[in-house]
């Protein structure tokens, strides 16, 4: 199996909802939320597409960065590249039943370990999602991360819990899905955090906090005050709010303002090896990746992730080496050529 069969696979279970097309812009797919589109006319998630393009790297080729080291440390375990599975769920509707919701959970979880790296997993408006989601993350022993929708405080906290008892390795919330009308019209209601709310998360555990869907200085700060360990800049694919910015557009600043006091975690259009060169040149520490999962995922089973995960690594290692990188630290904005 290879990535273009893999590819050429998951097309045919997917269509009608997702046409894996050579350019992923979120032109065909605009407006297909339920689906694998971004919301309203789709904007947003072309501008992630877009903006991330438009960055240029400067090559490199006289220097010993012959054997670059990929390998990142995240919240002290070594993963085999600064790449893990964004957290999604839904598959159900989202990618019109092309497959099971536990059997892509089952994928992503043991195919990223198999790559050597872990998968962040998600909520959803069937509460079934997140705990299957647990139950997959116990087996392998706590390797991956649990992210809850932004419920009711309670909620949110009975979910610690249960990551707590699986030994995640972190848990944390998407507060860039306070919009999702998905879960309001499945009687699961979530909605913004206020500091004081976010600080009573924080506190409730032990566990390393993440907080997913920050684009703002302000809120990168509000953040770390909060005791936050780590950040996901991300405006969630583009499929909550349409009209905002990418996450490349205020990386920069929000990695100057706090990545040296917690982890910075970028998503939003990783499709090959250099855009993660081009989002760690930026100042994020690591990405998360989304759509390519599904359709490894889709396409290839638990074999077909690992695949896909394998290929970025690669692609990363081959950039790092036309880049003058010989570690992770080394990608960093002097690489970005700007006209």
């Amino acid at each position: 199996m290879n990535l273009k069969e893999v590819k050429n696979s998951a097309r045919e279970k997917m269509k009608g909802v997702c046409a894996i097309c050579r350019e992923c812009n979120g032109v065909w797919c605009r407006g297909m939320v339920p689906g694998m589109g971004g919301a309203g006319n789709g904007s947003t998630m072309q501008r992630n597409y877009d903006k991330l393009n438009e960055i240029r790297i400067m090559m490199k080729t006289l220097h010993d960065a012959k054997d670059p080291d990929v390998k990142f440390n995240f919240l002290g375990k070594v993963l085999s590249s600064p790449v893990m599975a964004a957290p999604i769920t839904g598959l159900n509707y989202n990618a019109g039943g092309a497959i099971a919701e536990e059997d892509y959970i089952d994928d992503i979880v043991n195919g990223s370990i198999e790559c050597g790296t872990i998968a962040m997993i998600g909520d959803g408006g069937n509460p079934d999602f997140y705990r299957w989601g647990i139950e997959a993350i116990k087996k392998v022993d706590g390797k991956g991360v649990a992210i809850i929708k932004p419920r009711e405080n309670s909620e949110i906290i009975k979910r610690i819990r249960m990551a707590e008892e699986a030994g995640a390795l972190a848990v944390g919330v998407d507060v860039d899905g306070a919009g999702l009308l998905v879960m309001s019209t499945m009687g699961q209601p979530v909605g913004p955090k206020s500091v004081e709310e976010l600080k009573e998360l924080v506190d409730s555990t032990k566990l390393p906090f993440i907080l997913k869907g920050i684009l703002s200085v302000e809120e990168a700060r509000i953040a770390m005050e909060a005791g936050v360990a780590g950040i996901i800049v991300s405006n969630h694919g583009g499929r909550v709010l349409n009209g905002t910015i990418s996450s490349v557009e205020t990386l920069s600043e929000i990695a100057a303002a706090v990545g040296e006091k917690m982890v910075v975690i970028a998503d939003g259009g990783v499709r090959e090896g250099m855009d993660i060169v081009k989002f760690l040149a930026l100042g994020a520490h690591c990405v998360l990746v989304g759509r390519p999962i599904i359709w490894g995922s889709v396409g290839g089973r638990r074999e077909g992730v690992k695949l896909t995960l394998e290929t970025l690594k690669n692609q990363l290692y081959q950039g790092m080496i036309l880049t003058g990188a010989g570690s992770l630290e080394e990608i960093d904005k002097s690489m970005i050529y700007r006209d």
